[in-house]
């Protein structure tokens, strides 16, 4: 009989191989979906996963997805290598939104690039105020940074209702729940003069993705949260801060994610609504477990989790199939993850039975 066996030391190959079994299985898991649902496969495999990026449009539109998942999921990478579990990305980049778009207001009429420089400083410093709050919390009386992280992104999506439903209504608007648009001067450049939507914003995430790495790999500070992730003893014992990791996990995160909030205001809405996210955070927890909390693995994963954001949009449109269809392949992708993730410490093991 088949039983699981731990291995005497984790398998390396596995670690790297366990991300490719999942989106191999995710594929396989959403063929069958596709007949579950009496849809063709193959048409089906072809509208979700091949029709999104069959042009420049398309691909540029996968840039466009990809870019908030990159910044906020290398933010989330660097806490998360020391075990500093912030889950509340969602709210960080909803807040990160709501202080770039109050600067943006506040400068209606007014030109020049200190508009969108103001917009950056405020959009980070959001997200790094509301992820101070679990930070705090945990350093001061010990709580838990996934409950205080998560239930501080209903509290932010609350905030930002209440905004656009008062403060920050557009008084021409009709009395949907959005702001003003933004002027010229608190958008985003584009990169192209193709017509599409990629924006300077992607070019913070290829930086950032770059910063991450150098911080991870190439820093003391970056080891000490190595450390502390593979040994809290260890780290305890050389001297190694637990309260400035937690502190510096939950603020690098929180800043990134504010980041992507600015870069969705400032960006493809040109205005701040309800609707400020499409679950972007949770998506990017997702993603860096997936590019096993490595920067060059951040950016394909990031690619790959925009396509079945456009694989939702694409099944909508072309199958009759809801969009939301795409948060069935991200929970596939990391049900697959953390099944082929046993194999990491564990191996399967065929017992012959001996009979006497």
């Amino acid at each position: 009989m088949l039983r699981l066996e731990r291995r005497p030391e984790a398998s390396h190959l596995m670690s790297y191989a366990s991300p490719a079994i999942a989106i191999v299985l995710m594929l396989i898991g959403g063929l069958f979906l596709f007949a579950f649902l009496g849809k063709n496969p193959i048409e089906g495999f072809k509208v979700f996963f091949i029709n999104p990026i069959s042009d420049l449009w398309g691909v540029s539109e996968l840039l466009l997805k990809a870019t908030p998942l990159m910044l906020i999921a290398v933010g989330l990478a660097i806490g998360f290598r020391a075990n500093v579990w912030n889950i509340g990305a969602e709210g960080q980049l909803i807040v990160g939104g709501i202080a770039a778009s109050a600067v943006a207001l506040y400068f209606q009429e007014s030109e020049g690039a200190h508009v969108l420089i103001l917009m950056i400083i405020a959009g980070c410093i959001g997200g790094m105020l509301w992820a101070a709050i679990p930070a705090f919390l945990k350093t001061r009386f010990n709580t838990n940074e996934i409950l205080v992280s998560l239930m501080l992104v209903y509290v932010s999506q609350l905030l930002v209702s209440w905004l656009v439903h008062g403060p920050m209504m557009d008084p021409d608007g009709f009395n949907f729940p959005q702001s003003a648009m933004f002027e010229d001067s608190a958008l985003l450049p584009l990169l192209f003069d193709d017509g599409s939507r990629v924006n300077l914003a992607f070019v913070f995430a290829i930086g950032a993705l770059l910063a991450g790495y150098i911080f991870m790999f190439r820093s003391f500070a970056g080891f000490q949260m190595q450390v502390a992730g593979f040994a809290k003893d260890a780290a305890r014992y050389a001297g190694f801060s637990a309260r400035r990791m937690i502190w510096i996990g939950l603020l690098a995160g929180g800043a990134m994610a504010g980041l992507a909030g600015m870069a969705e205001v400032s960006g493809p809405m040109g205005q701040i609504t309800d609707q400020i996210s499409s679950n972007y955070g949770f998506a990017a927890i997702i993603v860096a477990f997936v590019a096993r909390l490595n920067p060059v693995g951040i950016f394909f994963a990031s690619l790959l989790m925009a396509l079945l954001y456009l694989g939702g949009e694409q099944a909508q449109q072309y199958m009759n199939l809801p969009s939301s269809i795409s948060l069935v392949f991200q929970g596939m992708l990391l049900l697959f993850l953390l099944g082929s993730d046993v194999f990491i410490n564990y191996r399967l093991r065929w017992n012959r039975e001996v009979t006497a």
